[in-house]
């Protein structure tokens, strides 16, 4: 009894070390905690007002919510309404409706009668009212006139029938026929239709029905494409939650490497001649084909894209003839840029904007409809093209995002360039230091700019297309109310990759009581991309909880690395080609012993790393790589084995070999491992989690693992959040020493 006792009194107070973690400071700092207590204002975007050049917004004086406009033309700003309490008076008085009230004057929809600034309508409840901004007078107007549904419907043509009703296709479930409606006669088309390699859509009812078919008709010619999974296998997922027993989930999903990918056929027929054909739109083995139909009734484009990853090439195909053309031929080594690569057909089809990385940076290059090319669009020694935000054909021009370019901002930043086709006049439309967002006015004259960066509440700014020197600030979030309200300012960081020279950014978070005489445990939120590396740049609260997490005592981290993003340059984008699962974790590591040279607050005896999906498996990688370097790790979702992931990922990204796995690594664990997944998860099914939890079974190895029954792949939530709070904090904050083999008690 005295043993027991002593033992007793000896073993750790686990109760007092519960208490000493402060749940309300973790919750007081959160995102859904912090615009609890901010106004409705602070953060509220400006909107336009349709067909107009007024934008709209509105901020709080006196604790009242006040209207306001400003006109894009002059940058002239006026309340909407002038006087409210004689507003809301008329509006009682005409409609009966004594609750409504100032709160509610942001909710209505406004628009000028006839771009007349000074009358204005808005509906609700049934009628429109019209308020004259210069007399203050309010009037009901008539109850505004419902769409005839049936006459729109009557003006509808039939997908399945030619515009003249001559021919109609038809289908039975997976086949094609066409009937001549002049003599009434019908032939099967097609014989080859099957589940999952269909001429119909996939809902499709077995029997003979012209809203059976996919494809459209085009004057009298008819093209369908179809994707054939007939021959790819098959991934189960079992929802045990299912009502009344478990539910079995079956889905296609080619895996990398395997033999049986989808394939594409594309059929083609001539009603006039009866001719019906596939056309030859083959050149590569396993190809992966999108199309991009013209709707002109002569002109369908589609791009064709190697197995490989590496060559993609733009098609024009003649609706009226069935020729097949290729037009351009892209190769891009080790792989093509998949999430930025795109084209635009301009001037009626005559000329193709092209995107292409060949420079080792993205850009716009020009051609003429025979893939001819012309000239190069846009131009910067940093510079990355992005998207495609909007073409002028009146004026020749085209806008678009573009990453890097500015000197001295991080180059992950968004900012938006006009630029003319010839390949001149490029200029800056969005200057601010923060990464930006556009939204046009009607007329496409003007944008409200939106910029921000996560230690910079948004700043709202219009501008005027043409003319971008003219813009007018419309507002700027408070950071003081936010401060107020509990958002803590995360500090932006920099640090150069292992070759000294590529710069990797991100964010560092600090507890709101930080000390920096103190020693703190450092965690790292990863991600490794490649197609997005989830390191926030425009402002949000608390991005990932990664802020309430530091409240625990931690200082926390989200920082790319090579290879996470294809917004900067070719070489940063492909730097984990054909290392898929090792890329990253070097880089990590490298970060936070850098920080922890530039900041003595970073305890490297302490280093925490967790991830979600890609970022699981990173996780986890970087665990087993360097065992005495990172000591706890919590992995949610992760891909651990990319062989038993989505074909397209592991081939595009590692090639067309076999990936390593973390199964590999097993037998390396040293610190702590939480393993998390959802059962019914159909992204990354886990049961590349199941196998991770094997490895480690079979090696011996100490782990935890939770499921959470009834997710998917976003696990995310309230107690996903705080599995990963309390692991943290029960295995970093205080290291507690646990046997890692479970067998031998080492």
């Amino acid at each position: 009894m005295r043993k027991i006792i002593l033992a007793l009194l000896l073993a750790p107070p686990i109760f007092a070390w519960a208490q000493q973690t402060n749940w309300q400071q973790v919750a007081l700092h959160s995102e859904k905690a912090v615009k609890k207590r901010l106004s409705s204002d602070v953060l509220a975007s400006p909107t336009w007002i349709a067909q107009s050049s007024f934008v709209n917004y509105h901020r709080t004086e006196n604790g009242h919510l006040v209207r306001y406009i400003l006109d894009a033309k002059t940058g002239k700003r006026e309340k909407l309404i002038a006087d409210v309490p004689a507003f809301l008076k008329q509006y009682q008085q005409l409609t009966g409706d004594t609750a409504f009230g100032n709160d509610q004057l942001r909710y209505l929809n406004v628009q000028f009668v006839k771009g007349n600034s000074q009358l204005f309508t808005f509906k609700n409840k049934g009628t429109v009212k019209l308020f004259n901004r210069k007399t203050g007078k309010l009037l009901l107007q008539k109850k505004s006139q419902e769409s005839n549904t049936l006459e729109r419907e009557d003006r509808q043509k039939y997908p399945y029938q030619t515009v003249d009703s001559a021919f109609t296709m038809l289908g039975d479930q997976y086949n094609l026929y066409v009937r001549n409606n002049i003599t009434g006669k019908m032939r099967q088309l097609t014989t080859d239709g099957k589940a999952y390699a269909s001429y119909c859509h996939r809902l499709a009812k077995d029997t003979l029905l012209g809203s059976n078919i996919t494809g459209n008709w085009y004057g009298h010619r008819f093209v369908c494409f179809v994707q054939d999974d007939s021959q790819v296998a098959d991934l189960y997922i079992i929802n045990a939650l299912a009502k009344p027993r478990p539910r079995l989930k079956t889905k296609k999903m080619p895996l990398p490497n395997e033999k049986h990918v989808r394939q594409y056929k594309l059929f083609w027929y001539n009603a006039d001649t009866d001719e019906a054909k596939l056309l030859p739109i083959e050149k590569f083995n396993d190809q992966y084909v999108e199309l991009n139909d013209r709707h002109n009734g002569r002109d369908i484009y589609f791009t064709r894209r190697s197995r490989g990853v590496d060559t993609l090439q733009l098609c024009h195909i003649d609706v009226q003839t069935g020729k097949v053309r290729a037009l351009i031929t892209e190769i891009s080594k080790p792989h093509l840029n998949i999430n930025e690569m795109n084209y635009r057909l301009v001037n009626h089809g005559q000329q193709i904007i092209w995107w292409s990385d060949r420079t080792g940076r993205g850009n716009y290059y020009l051609y003429d409809k025979n893939g001819k090319l012309l000239h190069q669009i846009t131009r910067g020694e940093q510079l990355v093209a992005s998207t495609i935000v909007y073409i002028d054909t009146l004026s020749n021009t085209m806008i678009f995002a573009g990453y890097g370019q500015e000197k001295g901002i991080d180059p992950n930043y968004r900012f938006f360039y006009r630029v003319v086709l010839n390949g001149k006049h490029q200029q800056l439309l969005t200057p601010g230091n923060g990464t930006h967002t556009l939204e046009f006015s009607d007329n496409r004259q003007y944008a409200i700019d939106t910029y921000s960066r996560m230690d910079m509440p948004p700043v709202f700014q219009v501008i005027d297309v043409r003319h971008p020197s003219r813009r007018y600030e419309i507002k700027r979030a408070n950071e003081q109310q936010l401060l107020a309200a509990g958002w803590i300012k995360p500090k932006l960081i920099s640090v150069k990759a292992p070759d000294k020279k590529t710069e990797l950014t991100g964010v560092m978070y600090l507890p709101s009581n930080f000390d920096a005489t103190k020693k703190y445990p450092i965690i790292s939120n990863v991600y490794p991309g490649p197609q997005a590396d989830q390191v926030p740049r425009a402002f949000v609260i608390d991005d990932n909880g990664n802020q309430s997490l530091a409240e625990l005592g931690f200082v926390v981290i989200n920082v790319q690395p090579r290879g996470s993003s294809p917004i900067r340059d070719k070489a940063f984008y492909t730097y984990g080609y054909g290392n898929l699962r090792d890329y990253a974790v070097g880089d990590d590591k490298h970060t936070i012993e850098t920080l922890a040279q530039r900041y003595p607050f970073i305890d490297l005896a302490r280093v925490g790393i967790y991830g979600h999906s890609g970022g699981a498996a990173e996780s986890v990688t970087a665990l087993l790589t360097y065992p005495d370097f990172y000591k706890v790790a919590v992995a949610a979702s992760g891909n651990h084995d990319n062989n038993i992931y989505i074909q397209w990922w592991g081939e595009t990204y590692h090639g067309l070999k076999r990936v390593p796995t973390n199964m590999e690594l097993a037998h390396r664990l040293k610190g702590k491992l939480l393993l998390i997944s959802g059962d019914v998860d159909d992204n990354v099914p886990w049961a590349s989690t199941l196998r991770m939890a094997d490895a480690l079974i079979k090696a011996n190895k100490r782990f935890d693992f939770m499921v959470l029954p009834g997710m998917d792949h976003a696990v995310y939530g309230p107690y996903y959040d705080n599995l990963i709070r309390y692991y943290f904090r029960d295995h970093l904050l205080k290291l507690s020493p646990r046997d890692v083999d479970i067998v031998n008690h080492q």
